[in-house]
């Protein structure tokens, strides 16, 4: 048992790289870590402006989230949240559908544009999405859909019809469930819908996760096309525009430590959703079929 042991145990040398890869890693999760903690710290600084002399706030107050949540004559943040939020909860749905259907489509499904479609979708995703704004702006004004409320329509919109590019991951995953799972359903008297939402669904927890963060946090986060399309609507803002115009020189002195304070909490629906989602993904971790 001893010479078991003695075998085991690693060299010096050996322990001489475990230690210098742990001292990295520690290292790269400080570096990680810090400018979350010091926005955080920064939310509830009691001094004004953007620049202190030392890390740690000398004075702590609410004052921040409470005018960021009540102050409504400069920057209405309530506002910003709930319209960024509708856009995110209609866009996630709407997207994850496209994506998920569009991706059992092809790699369940054999038709006579399969190849072409998969070749421009490639394609397409090689070019940035910015390249198309001109043009997308120019479609939902004639539509209607950059004036008013309508702006967060044309925002959903623009935000479902990209996303059935994004298929790649989802079929990759979808190619590796067996295909005679969904023969023997067939038999059984299953139609594709069926094989679709009550079978590869359920096998798929995974990449239906992924999916759904993705789309989620997407419009969420987005700010170049929302500010194209809602320009000086101020009553349409997302989170992303109101974030931005606290830093403007006009704003940033007042602004800056309740600009901290919309940061920590445009974070906290991502925080819950990832929170609530993760059991489901490892529960289909742990059952994904093995192939």
């Amino acid at each position: 048992m001893e010479n078991q042991l003695a075998k085991n145990k690693p060299s010096p040398s050996r322990r001489a790289v475990n230690l210098l890869v742990h001292v990295f890693l520690a290292v790269l999760a400080l570096i990680w870590v810090l400018p979350i903690v010091w926005i955080i710290l920064t939310s509830f600084r009691a001094e004004p402006g953007a620049y202190t002399r030392t890390f740690l706030p000398q004075g702590y107050t609410l004052d921040n989230y409470i005018r960021l949540l009540t102050d409504r004559n400069v920057l209405n943040f309530p506002k910003m949240f709930t319209n960024t939020l509708i856009i995110s909860i209609f866009s996630c749905v709407i997207s994850t559908f496209f994506v998920l259907s569009v991706a059992y489509s092809l790699s369940r499904m054999r038709f006579k544009f399969r190849k072409p479609y998969m070749n421009l979708a490639m394609i397409l995703g090689l070019f940035p999405g910015f390249m198309t704004m001109i043009a997308q702006y120019f479609i939902l004004k004639s539509m209607g859909l950059t004036e008013g409320s309508s702006i967060r329509i044309g925002l959903i919109v623009v935000y479902c019809a990209c996303a059935g590019l994004t298929f790649q991951i989802s079929k990759g995953f979808f190619d590796t469930i067996p295909k005679s799972i969904d023969e023997a359903a067939v038999i059984d008297g299953a139609t594709q819908w069926q094989v679709f939402t009550r079978i590869t669904l359920p096998l798929s927890k995974p990449i239906v996760i992924y999916t759904v963060m993705t789309a989620f946090i997407a419009p969420w986060v987005d700010f170049i096309f929302a500010k194209v399309l809602c320009r000086a609507n101020a009553d349409q803002f997302t989170v992303a525009i109101g974030l931005w115009n606290m830093l403007q020189k006009e704003y940033i002195y007042q602004w800056y430590t309740c600009f901290a304070a919309g940061a920590v909490l445009i974070s906290i629906p991502i925080a819950i959703l990832f929170l609530y989602m993760q059991r489901f993904y490892v529960e289909g971790m742990s059952g994904a079929v093995k192939g």
